[in-house]
């Protein structure tokens, strides 16, 4: 498995896991201050569409996942 597709995976599912514990109407709810999490997720992706660069990338580039699309 490549190391951007180790990113997607990994953003969708810590988004899950902080909309599971940061709105009201779940069952797993812990604070709504998880949804700042989601937000910081957001933005991190976004910025790595405009500047082509993420650091989780690079972080699991390092620990010696393949590199690739």
């Amino acid at each position: 498995m490549t190391s951007w597709k180790l990113v997607r995976i990994i953003a969708g599912l810590l988004i899950l896991l902080s909309l599971a514990l940061g709105v009201a109407e779940s069952p797993l709810f812990v604070s709504q201050y998880w949804l700042y999490f989601t937000a910081f997720i957001g933005v991190n992706l976004f910025q790595s569409g405009l500047t082509n660069w993420c650091l989780m990338e690079n972080i699991l580039r390092k620990i010696g996942v393949r590199g690739g699309c």
